[in-house]
């Protein structure tokens, strides 16, 4: 049976939060898209809740199983389009593992996506789009608050010893961050021989989404963060503008700008740039090492490193 869409357009993290605000522009804009929401579970039937607020049937949640291809080829999903790697959560205590033994922030933010592009790469347009969506907390001049981003190798970052198995949770988090934007940098390299080569056209870009209170970023912190970060924090937005970042927004918002990078054309969006909300702006001085997006020189494998079974389930 020949495919009902034209193309596909995968979000991860998409069943809540930002890559469910994302999912919700992106299908209104391309009704003969297919939009797919992948993460490993949707307890709240969100492709049903994004098809029902649209009047539409273009959403379909996708259980993702980094370890086989076979659901994806099963199904005849149509050419990728663009795929959105959104998925990420923080883990402020000591640190955790993935089921593979990898430190599950990076595990989560970075090996997954690394490894489902590898996987997705054959099903790729010739015309297609990565987006990947990094934070303002991997660049310490922006004095997020949280610990500064430090990357020393991907193999420290996968398995980390001696001192750095001390690292407070957050700083994790920004340090994978900052990993994300170096993967974009090097992506965008490889896309330009790619495209120069062959005469597709790739494109990719990192996206900063603000501070967002309320999302399930949060998950594993405690029950008294929890309740500050999802009922407090959302109700007195204007004055964390005033006194901690004016990068701070609704999830409806900064999921409207992700999907603009998805939606938008390559003339106004272009390729290799980051993107705070809907402006273009330079990312941190640290990310345009170019030693540090192909090879840390230290360890290997190189800093885009995968494994053959990684997880991506959670939202930013």
């Amino acid at each position: 049976m020949p495919a009902k869409f034209l193309r596909s357009i995968l979000i991860t993290g998409g069943t809540s939060g930002l890559g469910y605000h994302c999912a919700l522009n992106v299908a209104r804009k391309y009704p003969d898209y297919q939009i797919i929401i992948a993460s490993r579970s949707d307890p709240n039937s969100s492709a049903n809740a994004l098809n029902n607020a649209l009047n539409q049937k273009n959403v379909r949640f996708l259980p993702l199983d980094l370890s086989s291809l076979a659901q994806w080829e099963t199904n005849q999903f149509p050419p990728i389009h663009s795929l959105v790697f959104n998925a990420a959560l923080q883990f402020p205590g000591d640190v955790q593992y993935s089921i593979d033994g990898f430190e599950k922030t990076f595990a989560i933010s970075h090996i997954g996506h690394a490894l489902l592009f590898s996987l997705l790469r054959p099903h790729l347009a010739d015309m297609a789009r990565v987006v990947i969506v990094s934070s303002g907390t991997h660049d310490p001049a922006q004095k997020s608050g949280m610990p500064d981003a430090y990357y020393s190798s991907a193999g420290e970052l996968a398995h980390p010893t001696g001192q750095s198995l001390k690292n407070n949770g957050r700083q994790r988090y920004s340090t994978t961050k900052l990993v994300n934007v170096l993967y974009g940098y090097a992506l965008h390299r490889r896309f330009e021989a790619i495209n120069k080569k062959s005469g597709k056209h790739w494109t990719v870009a990192a996206f900063d989404p603000g501070f967002m209170p309320g999302t399930g970023l949060a998950r594993d912190y405690s029950a008294l963060q929890r309740f500050l970060w999802l009922k407090v924090l959302p109700k007195i937005l204007p004055l964390l503008r005033l006194l901690l970042t004016p990068n701070t927004h609704t999830v409806e918002h900064s999921g409207k700008m992700l999907a603009r990078l998805v939606i938008e054309s390559d003339e106004e969006i272009g390729s290799g740039a980051y993107y705070e909300g809907p402006k273009r702006i330079k990312s941190s001085d640290a990310s345009y090492d170019q030693d540090k997006q192909e090879c840390d020189g230290r360890s290997r494998p190189r800093n885009n490193f995968i494994s053959k079974r990684s997880s991506i389930d959670e939202e930013n």
